[in-house]
């Protein structure tokens, strides 16, 4: 059964990609409707799955021929509904791109396909002692692509940086369909930075399908402690005092008692139940280094009232317990039947006195709140548990996670660290901004697609006049008029 909403262009688009990867079966899109936040559903008009840049572009072209908006997917993990439909679009999904185009050890680079999927990299070069430095928690299924759309970090962000940090050069497809090369395998390139507007735009300014990447060599040593506390008092005060200490450790991540309780029954790792909150803490370089700043990091979480501290006895061991860290999303449906998941930054110093907020926030609409975070650079991941069968939980998770983000503004923060903004925190972006900075930051997404034809509705608030909707531009009436302008 083909979509009503556009036959023509059906036609045109699997004359490009085929057949069996243009999808309009009503059966076949709704597998599409949402990303990882599944509160959201949209059912596209026409899926694609491409699997070059060439098909990439000319499908591009049938769109904008059509007037369809297109929504950039890659592997659908994303937590903020950055690759929700929007309605009657085109979804190009890159899922099938998953080549790995060259290695070049030499210049540390590599290039791949948006499709590839994150940990993929580090395990192609493995035997070459080169490794991938980003890693979200969920790199064993987030691709490349995806990445570069949120500007994704992960538990080694402290000392690495985010994806901004590893990608240097792209292969983009622009609103018109034409392909540009931005960037530069070069370590230090002359002119813009436009791999700066690229990272982390969430798919509003055009598409990847080729990105160059650093890769790095394998840290000589590392050294590992997990740490746990009466509270997340200390437990913050501490991750204060490591940092403030000047040691930069590679990683340092933080849990409190509700996230170990869902680490521990999902994964079966060996942390007690009876604490607070725990550090796990990784240090990595030559090997004098790490000795030396593992143990004064050991001695200031002594220091800062730690009840335990232990290190891993072997290799397995410490694999274990970095599983179970990021396992810790879905451990929480061993404590709860759903959660909903908030991403939001704060400095390091208000870590404890927010987490109390956030209890609060929780207590105040009957719902517990889980925390397990990258407490190294502030980004929070609380997680608002709930029980979508009870009527009202769901609308009163989702004031908690508001609620959580205004705090993080208040506290000087942001609302995203690394899950973008999507549609979900668009509505929040007027409280993180002024006017004159979600202006200059459309000014910038219209150079690159002037008639906002990609990912319509994602990252800014409603339209600056009452009555656009998302897609390509339309005239307002009262533009027509001449009773106002498009500025």
């Amino acid at each position: 059964m083909k979509s009503p909403q556009a036959p023509g262009a059906a036609t045109e688009l699997a004359a490009v990609v085929g057949d069996a990867y243009c999808l309009t079966d009503p059966a076949d899109l709704r597998t599409y409707e949402s990303d990882g936040l599944d509160g959201l559903r949209i059912r596209p008009a026409i899926v694609v799955l491409p699997a070059t840049t060439e098909e990439v572009a000319a499908a591009v072209r049938v769109a904008r021929r059509y007037g369809m908006p297109l929504v950039p997917r890659g592997s659908g993990t994303g937590l903020s509904g950055g690759a929700l439909p929007s309605a009657d679009c085109l979804l190009v999904v890159l899922s099938r791109m998953t080549k790995i185009l060259s290695v070049d050890l030499e210049n540390r680079r590599m290039r791949v396909q948006p499709g590839v999927i994150n940990l993929d990299v580090s395990r192609t070069i493995a035997a070459t002692g080169y490794y991938y430095a980003p890693d979200p928690s969920s790199q064993s299924v987030c691709s490349i692509g995806g990445n570069i759309a949120e500007n994704s970090g992960g538990a080694h962000c402290l000392k690495y940086g985010f994806t901004v940090n590893h990608v240097v050069a792209a292969t983009v497809v622009l609103a018109d369909g034409s392909v540009v090369e931005i960037g530069s395998e070069a370590a230090d390139p002359v002119g813009y930075d436009l791999m700066a507007a690229v990272v982390g735009s969430e798919g509003l300014v055009g598409i990847v399908t080729e990105a160059v990447i650093r890769i790095l060599r394998v840290p000589e040593s590392t050294r590992t402690f997990f740490a746990t506390f009466p509270s997340t008092d200390e437990a913050g005060a501490c991750v204060s005092a490591i940092v403030a200490a000047g040691i930069v450790p590679a990683a340092v991540e933080m849990m409190d008692a509700l996230a170990i309780e869902a680490i521990v029954k999902a994964t079966g790792v060996d942390w007690p139940l009876d604490v607070g909150a725990a550090i796990l803490m990784d240090v990595d370089g030559n090997h004098a280094e790490v000795e030396h700043t593992a143990t004064a990091a050991v001695e200031i979480a002594n220091s800062q009232g730690a009840i335990e501290v232990r290190a891993p006895a072997n290799e397995a061991e410490r694999a274990l317990m970095w599983k179970g860290r990021k396992s810790a999303f879905a451990a929480m449906g061993r404590i709860s039947p759903n959660y909903y998941v908030a991403d939001g930054v704060i400095p390091r110093s208000a870590i404890a006195a927010v987490l109390r907020e956030i209890a609060e926030l929780g207590a105040s609409e009957g719902l517990r709140v889980a925390n397990v975070f990258h407490a190294g650079d502030g980004n929070l991941h609380p997680l608002v548990l709930y029980d979508v069968r009870v009527p009202g939980e769901l609308e009163r998770a989702e004031r908690v996670a508001g609620n959580i983000l205004k705090l993080c503004i208040r506290y000087g923060g942001s609302i995203t660290g690394e899950h973008g903004v999507g549609a979900d925190k668009a509505s929040y972006m007027g409280d993180l901004f002024a006017d004159a900075d979600l202006e200059t930051m459309n000014y910038v997404r219209c150079a690159f697609d002037p008639e906002r034809a990609f990912n319509p509705g994602k990252v800014f608030p409603t339209p600056r006049l009452c009555g656009d909707i998302p897609g390509p531009y339309r005239a307002h009436p009262s533009e027509v008029a001449g009773t106002a302008d498009r500025g």
